[in-house]
């Protein structure tokens, strides 16, 4: 008997007729399933007025918001017309913008994003980091505490070092069913990320490309093992 894992599906689109498709095809009770809609989606033609018309679901908007406190705080309130229950901000936006969000949020969770899951200790250099990414992770995390933020974004690696100082929400992008990794490079599978203390999984292309029907069986049967 499963208890209720929790997915959010990555509608990774700009079309409102797969959006509904993968909505449609998607639905099961065996496990608790969300939608996670980014900027591809927010930003197409139809993409915000769909959003506007969802009703009952649990609504993962993964904006990214990463600026100042003033401009965040407005973007925040431009989305009130909408049915969010997730809203992610930078934790690189600093610990002024994120308390903003917070204070204004009202029913929206507010979920802090850590290192993208297409980077790497290489890619952290480059940029100009000198922490590791588990280190870097960490860090984050404890800026999520400061300002009392409801969850994080954080890959699967990093899951048992973040969940130390991070007792709320855990959201774990970079989720494969099979071994793929497209452009993700820290990815991880569904049991394991589970079992690494996370709470909500976000999966995408693993359940949206080909029979999202035969791709949600074949996830149900991966968790009940």
């Amino acid at each position: 008997m499963m208890n209720k894992k929790k997915i959010f599906i990555a509608i990774d689109t700009n079309k409102v007729s797969k959006a509904k498709k993968i909505i449609r095809n998607s639905r099961t009770n065996k496990i608790k399933v969300g939608y996670k809609f980014g900027l591809e989606f927010f930003y197409s033609k139809n993409g915000r007025k769909f959003l506007s018309s969802l009703k009952n679901q649990t609504i993962f908007l993964d904006l990214k918001l990463n600026d100042i406190p003033n401009t965040v705080r407005s973007a925040m309130k431009s989305l009130k017309d909408l049915k969010i229950s997730y809203l992610t901000v930078h934790l690189s936006s600093g610990l002024s913008a994120l308390k903003t969000l917070k204070q204004d949020c009202k029913n929206i969770k507010i979920a802090g994003v850590t290192t993208l899951t297409s980077l790497n200790n290489k890619d952290l250099k480059e940029i100009g980091y000198n922490k590791k990414v588990n280190e870097l992770v960490r860090h984050q995390a404890k800026l999520a505490v400061k300002a009392k933020l409801d969850a994080i974004v954080c890959s699967g690696h990093e899951v048992r070092s973040v969940r130390r100082v991070f007792k709320k929400e855990i959201i774990t992008p970079g989720i494969k069913i099979h071994n793929t990794k497209n452009d993700q490079k820290r990815v991880m599978r569904p049991t394991d990320a589970f079992a690494a203390g996370s709470n909500w999984l976000v999966i995408g292309r693993s359940i949206t490309n080909g029979n999202i029907k035969k791709n949600i069986k074949n996830l149900l049967e991966i968790l009940e093992d």
